[in-house]
């Protein structure tokens, strides 16, 4: 199955390379020595439209498609991968999550504003006992009167500190597990960011706690049907994955672009070294499966731009992608030699940025689980 982009998918694709490249680019070792999350810049990819890609023009939406969003996310985590993430959460997670189980009143009164880069969203899932075991959510909502009291806390919330709306489960039905979650989408007040992470990559994304204290909100925040939170979280991840999967190919793009650039201008024994085939060898191995990477990563996104189901091809790209970035990762510092150790070189941060794609929005042993499970079904 090829993938062939069509003329406006490739104009795209040079406008985000060239904004990241000119607006993004200079800053990416400042931002990720001093942890700082690049707002600016996340308000002009709002302007641009390319934080409303997947949404329609009637709720401020750019009105493109899957395949688009993942050019998007794609290019920005080519450059810096921190970038290519605070897109990805605040989209595919935290704007789709409203966009597809909010009422119409919600969708109006959020999405405008999340897709022009006015508010910043984050999407609050995982718990300290509750990772890739949704089930263990001790986070409460408990009814009052026509509204609820939250009370919890998240962590690992990308955002967390800079947002200005959150989607987050609590537990509504004790006794119902996963169908007794229940969504919420809450503005800035009803939620506090608690502890910010310091992270071994991704540093100029900003993740950390979320916390609800006593929060007393009205049953208008309760973001779809009572209980399904859960449910729907897993149809907004299918989405997420996808995401993921193109921030993973973005990264495996930068590290071997970086590291076949460097082979041609290393000298060693009188001749660059990408004329030694070990070297070539592995540039002709990254790029094989960079390729097969990106075949699955946009299969994924057509078929869910067709309103197909996309559970299984979005957990294969999502783990193929993520795998293949960090093998790429890996070998680019080794083309770079003692090189790719040191900051100057791009590849010692896409080194230590790429690990988290195997692990965010469901490790490599979720997607693997998940791929079998959908096997399964189909025998």
């Amino acid at each position: 199955m090829s993938w062939d982009p069509t003329p406006d998918q490739v104009q795209l694709r040079k406008a985000v390379r060239a904004f990241a490249e000119s607006e993004i680019q200079p800053h990416v070792l400042a931002w990720d020595e001093e942890q700082t999350f690049p707002l600016a810049v996340v308000k002009q990819l709002g302007q641009l439209g390319y934080l409303g890609s997947i949404f329609p023009e009637e709720l401020g939406g750019a009105e493109l498609g899957y395949a688009e969003y993942a050019i998007i996310v794609e290019e920005l985590g080519r450059v810096d991968p921190s970038v290519g993430l605070i897109v990805a959460a605040h989209t595919s997670l935290c704007s789709n999550h409203i966009f597809v189980a909010g009422d119409q009143a919600q969708r109006e009164r959020y999405l405008p504003k999340l897709a022009t880069g006015e508010w910043i969203g984050c999407w609050s899932l995982t718990e300290p006992e509750a990772g890739s075991d949704a089930g263990g959510t001790r986070s409460t909502a408990v009814r009052d009167g026509d509204g609820w009291v939250l009370n919890g806390a998240k962590t690992f919330t990308t955002n967390a500190h800079y947002a200005d709306v959150c989607v987050a489960m609590a537990v509504t039905d004790a006794g119902a597990k996963q169908h007794g979650i229940s969504a919420f989408v809450l503005d800035r007040g009803s939620f506090r960011p608690g502890k910010k992470e310091n992270k071994l990559g991704m540093r100029a994304s900003a993740t950390g706690e979320v916390v609800f204290d006593q929060v007393r909100v009205p049953d208008e925040q309760r973001l779809g049907k009572l209980g399904e939170g859960f449910v729907d979280s897993l149809r907004i991840l299918d989405g997420g994955r996808i995401s993921i999967a193109a921030l993973s190919l973005g990264i495996a793009q930068g590290a071997f672009d970086a590291a076949f650039k460097y082979a041609q201008q290393r000298r060693q024994f009188g001749k660059a070294i990408v004329e030694f085939q070990a070297i070539s060898h592995k540039l002709a191995d990254m790029a094989t499966e960079i390729e097969a990477a990106r075949l699955l990563v946009y299969r994924a996104a057509e078929l869910k731009d067709a309103g197909r189901p996309v559970t299984k091809q979005s957990a294969m790209a999502k783990l193929y992608a993520s795998e293949v970035a960090c093998r790429v990762a890996g070998e680019a510092v080794q083309i770079h030699g003692g090189y790719g150790f040191i900051k100057d070189y791009p590849v010692e941060k896409f080194y230590r940025d790429v690990k988290l794609m195997t692990i965010g929005e469901g490790t490599s042993e979720i997607q693997r689980l998940v791929i079998a499970r959908e096997l399964l079904k189909g025998r």
